[in-house]
């Protein structure tokens, strides 16, 4: 005799339940058993504290019925992957195997960072892409332009994506990627990541921006708050790439893993010195001059460059939230906006010395294009200039990350300003692509071919299941 058919009520609470030892997953992911919490548990499955507490009286009901719903779903899941062990160790050395980077390759980037967005990782982003175009990969961005946006608050400039799981999910679906990589840690990359982890594919990561320190610089949170969540993050990327020697090892003291280089480039042919003839766009102001271009933003710490005593005139190019105060706060300093294309390049080839205050960035991509132009650089020595200035001849970096930048500013202008150039040549967007075509993560043949055929008839099985019903 057949067992009676659950009714509509038994199914609900059999969902509810569900629901909730999903949750507890979801929070094993980041804290310990001790730290479990039935509020939060309850707010990330979608239902009322009671009810959980109603399904589990106690913690140690719940760890025992969470424990027995894992072997059940491991045991549930065997039919639909009937591969030994064996197969996977496969797969795993497959996709950690040396590969040939000119094989053209269907590479999908998520990121929360695009255009018209103007920062460094845009400019990063934008030209890797181009480069593995025109290497003949087959390249798709998922980026805020393709959904609903609202502006960050306290930075309009910066819009930030909303409701984006199921349409990122089809997305995946339509391209069918061979490698992934989740540049930002944003919604966007939050949904790639969702999706990755869930359907068990490999992918990377990226680490454009020291977001703890941001967020730090704006909110009175701790930085071991912002580093909980990026390494939360970037635990299961196969690589997490970063852009120079003192990031790699300042993530590492911090826990992180899987890390690899992955430099930057600059475009010789568009940043270049000023020739004889050309129009000084600074002819009206007194000289020297000292630029800094970048957005205008307390993380930047673009005070300690404009209360510096100098002599000549100090000029400040880019938008941001903190214009207007310095503005105010600093009448004597010239305030040119936000400037692109030839003009921006112009800016820094006209400049005598190009400072960068910024202690929170990962690398500093106007550091190489104001050395394009062969203008010198003074910094802090923070990641990112310390990599690039010592033993360059192309800048000078200050005493220590708070004193000496009016020192490093003037000893720039004794630079040669050939040698300068001469070093920025060294970095090309080509090599910059390349190294991140080697840092991906594919998912290796026939393996790959077979889930996205699975997935294709999965859907088909859920469009019909509607239609019978």
């Amino acid at each position: 005799m057949k067992p009676p058919l659950p009714n509509l009520r038994d199914r609900q609470r059999e969902e509810t339940r569900e629901q909730i030892l999903r949750a507890v997953g979801d929070q094993l992911e980041s804290r310990s058993l001790e730290d479990l919490n039935f509020a939060e548990i309850a707010r990330d499955a979608g239902v009322g504290e009671r009810t959980v507490y109603r399904h589990f009286p106690t913690k140690e009901a719940l760890l025992g019925a969470f424990w027995a719903w894992l072997q059940s779903e491991a045991f549930r899941q065997q039919p639909d992957r009937p591969r030994p062990q064996s197969t996977d160790r496969r797969i795993r050395e497959a996709i950690t195997a040396p590969r040939d980077a000119l094989r053209p390759m269907r590479i999908l980037v998520a990121t929360d960072a695009w255009e018209p967005q103007v920062n460094g990782v845009v400019r990063t982003l934008t030209r890797v892409v181009q480069e593995l175009q025109a290497m003949g990969h087959v390249v798709e961005v998922i980026h805020p332009g393709q959904f609903k946006t609202f502006p960050l608050p306290t930075y309009a400039e910066i819009k930030v994506a909303i409701g984006v799981y199921e349409p990122v999910q089809e997305l995946f679906k339509a391209f069918e990627p061979e490698a992934i990589h989740i540049a930002t840690e944003g919604p966007i990359g939050l949904a790639a990541r969702r999706i990755c982890v869930e359907w068990k594919l490999p992918f990377t990561t990226s680490y454009h921006t020291r977001f703890p320190e941001y967020v730090s610089a704006r909110l009175p949170l701790p930085l071991a708050a912002g580093y909980a969540y990026m390494k939360w993050f970037h635990k299961p990327s196969g690589r997490l790439m970063v852009a120079t020697p003192t990031m790699r090892e300042e993530l590492s003291n911090h826990g992180f893993r899987n890390i690899s280089a992955w430099s930057r480039g600059v475009d010789t042919e568009h940043f270049r010195p000023r020739g004889e003839g050309d129009p000084d766009i600074f002819a009206d102001l007194p000289k020297p001059v000292f630029l800094y271009v970048g957005r205008v933003a307390v993380e930047k710490n673009i005070e300690a460059f404009l209360a510096l005593d100098l002599p000549g005139s100090k000029v400040v190019v880019g938008p941001g939230p903190q214009l207007e105060e310095l503005q105010e706060k600093y009448p004597n300093v010239v305030f040119k906006g936000s400037r692109s294309g030839k003009e921006l390049a112009d800016h820094y080839a006209c400049a005598d010395v190009f400072v960068f205050p910024s202690l929170t960035d990962t690398f500093g991509l106007v550091i190489l294009e104001a050395m394009a132009t062969g203008t010198p650089v003074a910094a802090y020595p923070a990641p990112g200039p310390i990599d690039l200035i010592p033993g360059s001849g192309a800048g000078v970096l200050a005493l220590t990350a708070t004193e000496g930048l009016r020192e490093a500013c003037l000893q720039c202008l004794d630079l040669d300003r050939k040698k300068v150039r001469a070093f920025a040549e060294k970095f090309s967007w080509r090599a910059c692509a390349e190294d991140f075509v080697k840092n991906l993560q594919p998912y290796p043949e026939p393996e790959k071919t077979r889930f996205w055929r699975r997935l294709r008839r999965l859907a088909r099985v859920r469009r019909r299941r509607p239609e019978a019903a």
